[in-house]
């Protein structure tokens, strides 16, 4: 029984899909842990781990792991992998490595360019993730890709949960200190991190809490909720912090749709935050509508895993494995 794999690495957790390499017939799924970028010092390690492990618990549904289930090609979609650089050459080495394929059959993108393969299959299209970063990339009938934004989160955030989640409380401090006049906000945000709202000395405590190496952009990104339920309350200061985001993802399709001169093109949201976050899919909506004329909101035709598997699916061509 010949397989591909289809793989889906995030931050937080992998998705490995498996399917019938003859028909593409989807026949199990596993998880494992995340993975980082691979120019951390310890992101090989968790790379390959992440996809050995998924592939093993994928496989493990398989008639029960069965020895005649044998993998002849793979694809990996995974946060941090730029297109055409030297990360992705390492990556397609370590993914080769890890799941004991040759090189030609394996390939290894960015998360981006797996979720626009599965969303639109087979035409022109944009995708605008937004989760804990955020990045847009499309495409154009002849197959031209172009991707926006995405530079990392100290350089180019907007419209993600992290910056949200930075956004607000960067205001609450100006409330601490008098710049702002208070409101719920503030002690909204400090009570989920366990602040007392109402202890001047919380302050200090916030500044040294986000500068810890386990806060990091997750935990900036796990505050976006506080500031939406703000924002869905009424709260000015709350709303300005989703609207201002919101305006930032619009400004991504809108330089996907130029740079590939696309005109009413149909735009698909995804990613966790602009799936969860009322108060960010709606301004979305609003700002995208006057920033791109004519396009449209679309679901998803598949997620990521999908399009990794139809990557996977075309490198099979010459002889298969024994």
């Amino acid at each position: 029984m010949r397989l591909i794999a289809g793989f889906d690495a995030g931050q937080t957790h992998t998705s490995c899909r498996l399917a019938l390499a003859q028909d593409g017939q989807v026949i199990g799924e596993g998880d494992g842990p995340g993975v980082c970028h691979l120019a951390a010092p310890e992101g090989p390690a968790r790379f390959g781990a992440a996809l050995r492990q998924s592939l093993e618990r994928a496989m493990a549904g398989v008639k029960g792991g069965s020895p005649a289930a044998v993998l002849v090609a793979a694809a990996v979609g995974a946060s941090g992998i730029e297109q055409g650089s030297p990360v992705q050459a390492q990556g397609q080495a370590l993914a080769a490595d890890a799941l004991g394929l040759p090189l030609e059959r394996v390939a290894v993108s960015g998360d981006e360019r797996t979720a626009l393969r599965g969303a639109f299959p087979d035409g022109a299209g944009i995708v605008v993730i937004s989760g804990t970063g955020t990045i847009a990339v499309g495409r154009d009938g002849s197959g031209r890709e172009h991707r926006c934004a995405g530079w990392g989160w100290l350089l180019d955030g907007a419209g993600s949960a992290m910056d949200i989640g930075r956004d607000g409380l960067a205001l609450s401090l100006q409330m601490a200190d008098g710049r702002l006049a208070d409101a719920p906000l503030r002690r909204a945000l400090w009570a989920a991190l366990e602040l007392d709202p109402d202890d001047p000395g919380s302050a200090q405590r916030l500044k040294a809490l986000v500068v810890a190496a386990s806060f990091g952009p997750a935990g900036f990104a796990r505050l976006a909720p506080v500031v939406d339920q703000q924002a869905g309350a009424g709260e000015t200061v709350a709303i300005a912090v989703m609207e201002r985001n919101a305006a930032a993802l619009a400004a991504m399709a809108t330089g996907v749709a130029r740079g590939l001169d696309l005109v009413g093109p149909p735009v698909c949201p995804m990613g966790g935050a602009l799936r969860h976050l009322e108060q960010l899919r709606r301004p979305f909506a609003r700002s995208l509508e006057l920033a791109v004329p004519s396009s449209r909101l679309v679901t998803a035709a598949g997620d990521a895993c999908q399009g990794a598997l139809a990557m996977a699916a075309s490198l099979q061509a010459g002889p298969q494995p024994a």
